[in-house]
């Protein structure tokens, strides 16, 4: 047995234990006890994954056989393994946060519910990543839809939180439906169900069962990923869980989503068309546009994070649509690019979504409410949670030297290089894909500003604020662990892609990324012959070869030239960047103090307007730093008003004007509401049917007795 195969097998078995050990313990230990076997847990799977990735031996363990059925067996190849990873790495600080945040549940819920839910999420994961078999992995997936309803219906005593959680399980077996039948259709191809033997029969799979499997498993496993237009459950689900939940929900169970998209469609049956990766896409640079424009005009926390998750996930689908297209058009260089990219940002954003969530519940936590128009002043409070939310706020809205500014880039880069396509009608999806994401991006900076701004600085909009006091230690050490990745993750890309590339292979075979993006400007001369000795000399003049002899690797730098006889692309070395800041930070402190020590300053009380205290009623809102988004996309949002009452003075001076709207989401007003009607409509005319008469009901068999006797005289 290999070192991953251990790891994997003891995170099984530790989970049981945990479990067991939970059920016979007082309820009061819950918290405690998911920190300790969570934290555990989550590291056992970064090992597992991280061995892996390092070049160790996959996993490949049997279980059992059944019979017909074929046998049953866990194996781990590395892109499964960085999925793993990722899992570990939201696993761990949730889990410790959770210590301290579950407790406001005590006496109200079963707090074993929490954790031995939890502990069969974790388990439900792992086993859908680890495992190369359709049965098992249907099975981990139903785990994965199960467990997840549970735990979004914690606080089942509220109505709304039922509802939310009813529809997330009805919309994940909708999605399971449409997984089965396409895995069915994959299994029949290979007369198996085990992966290798698919891949085996892939290429023997005609137009017909590829365009099936494709539209089957995308919007099937999209359902789980948040994609429009099926992700009518997410923003409904993630504002009604705990946020500890939330970050889960949010960091690992949407990349379940992700993994399977990419599995089957780039693993298992790889798409050999066009148009399926334009379809993917188009629907990813959607789903981004119509998820950021939520969420900037969103004032509850929790709410506009749930909307941010789809816009996060729709780059990452854009990303997969990007790489089927190139890969299918022979460019397999440009395919690991934006693979890679993919992968990354699915990385960043499990991190920084996950401390951003637990950012949220610590300020709901604290102040009792998560509206932003009731928020402000909290970094006067809350000192150390502010500076982790802020980390999040500049990862998420992709400002450097944070890491979401390297994966928004390269993906960025990897669409523009479509210039390079024979096709113009894809070209142009292309720019039309490319100008959504642009948008997205300069609305994330807008959604993110407001999120901070109106939470943490400015004065206090409501007595609670002022009431509000810092979390505990262990609470803010878990907000620590992933602003600290999403820095490292932000300043390092250079170690991060190699990894990355190694997690692609299984997609990507031919073409490295860490080859195409990461030159060996480290490597002593002789060059190791992948850039010409004159190109890295140039290179190294302008500090290329900063930091070699000191750290491994291939350099600091990402670099792009695009062919042997071509200049460079594109080219970034965030860890300079890093490095740049801190001079020009320390130096401009520097010249502040010196200054301020030759000349005296006299202090006095700001004057604003005539008012020595801004009142907080004069101050910006949430609402009204966000209503530009709203007015000029009034067009998306079209909400329903409700209420529009005009009042006049003598008939002369208007008066108090209220108006109050009912938002109806562009998803639900274009698919969800016309579905609706068409199924009522549908069931309406069968009920007619339903006369009572027996005469009739005998009708209706020799009719369809009739059909298939006309059928079988044909066929």
């Amino acid at each position: 047995m290999s070192l991953a195969d251990g790891l994997l097998v003891l995170f099984f078995a530790f989970l049981g234990v945990a479990i067991i050990v939970t059920l016979v313990s007082s309820g009061r230990s819950g918290p405690l006890l998911m920190a300790l076997f969570g934290a555990a847990s989550g590291a056992l799977l970064v090992a597992a994954g991280a061995v892996i990735l390092a070049g160790g031996r996959p996993v490949d363990l049997s279980l059992w056989s059944i019979p017909g059925l074929g046998a049953l067996h866990l194996a781990l190849d590395p892109l499964s393994a960085l999925f793993l990873i990722v899992a570990g790495l939201v696993f761990l600080p949730v889990s410790i946060f959770s210590a301290g945040y579950a407790r406001r549940y005590e006496g109200r819920y079963s707090l074993k519910a929490m954790a031995v839910n939890s502990y069969a999420l974790f388990a439900s994961i792992a086993l859908l990543l680890s495992t190369d078999s359709l049965l098992l992995f249907l099975l981990a997936w139903e785990g994965v839809a199960l467990f997840s309803y549970l735990l979004v219906n914690f606080e089942h005593d509220h109505a709304p939180t039922r509802s939310a959680a009813y529809l997330f399980l009805v919309m994940a077996e909708a999605g399971t439906a449409a997984v089965v039948v396409a895995f069915m259709l994959l299994a029949n191809g290979a007369h198996s169900f085990d992966f290798a033997e698919i891949r085996a029969a892939a290429s023997s799979a005609g137009p017909g069962i590829r365009w099936a499997v494709f539209l089957l498993s995308f919007f099937g496993f999209g359902v789980k990923a948040g994609i429009v237009p099926v992700n009518a459950w997410l923003p409904r689900a993630h504002p009604a869980a705990p946020a500890n939940v939330s970050a889960i929900m949010s960091g690992t169970v949407l990349n379940m989503g992700l993994y399977g998209i990419l599995r089957t469609n780039g693993d298992l049956l790889p798409l050999t068309q066009v148009a399926p990766g334009v379809i993917v896409l188009l629907v990813g640079a959607l789903s981004a546009i119509v998820g950021i424009l939520y969420a900037t005009t969103a004032n509850d926390l929790k709410t506009m994070l749930a909307h941010s998750s789809i816009e996060n996930i729709g780059i990452v689908v854009a990303g997969f649509g990007g790489a089927f297209v190139f890969a299918a058009s022979g460019r397999g260089d440009l395919a690991a690019i934006l693979v890679t990219a993919a992968l990354y940002h699915m990385t960043n954003h499990s991190l920084y979504k996950s401390l951003l969530f637990m950012g949220a519940g610590s300020v709901d936590e604290a102040v009792g409410t998560r509206d932003l128009d009731r928020l402000g002043g909290l970094a006067r409070w809350m000192p150390l949670t502010s500076i982790f939310f802020l980390a999040g706020a500049l990862s998420i809205a992709a400002i450097p030297p944070f890491n979401g500014f390297v994966s928004e880039w390269l993906t960025f880069q990897g669409i523009l290089r479509s210039a390079e396509l024979a096709s113009r009608a894809v070209q142009v999806a292309f720019v039309l894909a490319g100008a959504c994401l642009a948008l997205t991006a300069a609305l994330a900076i807008t959604c993110f500003v407001k999120a901070f701004a109106m939470g943490f600085l400015g004065v206090a909009r409501s007595p609670e604020v002022r009431r509000a006091r810092e979390r505990p230690l262990i609470t803010v050490f878990s907000l620590g662990i992933p602003a600290a990745l999403c820095l490292l993750l932000g300043i390092l890309p250079t170690y991060v892609i190699p990894a990355l590339d190694r997690a692609a292979r299984p997609v990507v075979v031919e073409t490295s990324s860490a080859v195409e993006l990461v030159p060996p400007f480290f490597a002593p001369p002789p060059y190791s012959g992948e850039l010409p000795e004159g190109f890295v000399r140039d290179f190294h003049d302008i500090g290329a070869q900063v930091g070699q002899g000191l750290l491994p690797g291939r350099g600091l730098v990402v670099l792009h030239r695009g062919g042997p006889d071509r200049h460079v692309v594109f080219a970034m070395a965030p860890s300079y960047m890093i490095l740049l800041l801190v001079l020009l930070g320390g130096g401009t402190y520097v010249v502040v103090r010196v200054a301020s020590r030759s000349r005296s300053l006299r202090r006095a009380r700001q004057w604003d307007g005539g008012l020595h205290r801004l009142p907080h009623e004069l101050t910006y809102t949430a609402t009204g730093f966000s209503n530009p988004v709203r007015v000029i996309f009034r067009g998306i949002f079209r909400p329903r008003t409700i209420e529009d009452l005009h009042e006049t003075m003598s008939e002369h001076f208007r008066g108090p004007i209220r108006r109050q709207y009912e938002e109806v989401h562009v998803v639900t007003r274009l698919f969800v509401k016309p579905l609706t009607r068409s199924a009522r409509w549908l069931s309406d005319n069968l009920a007619r049917m339903h006369s009572g008469k027996i005469n009739t009901y005998v009708g209706y068999v020799l009719i369809t007795l009739a059909v298939f006797v006309v059928l079988a005289w044909f066929t």
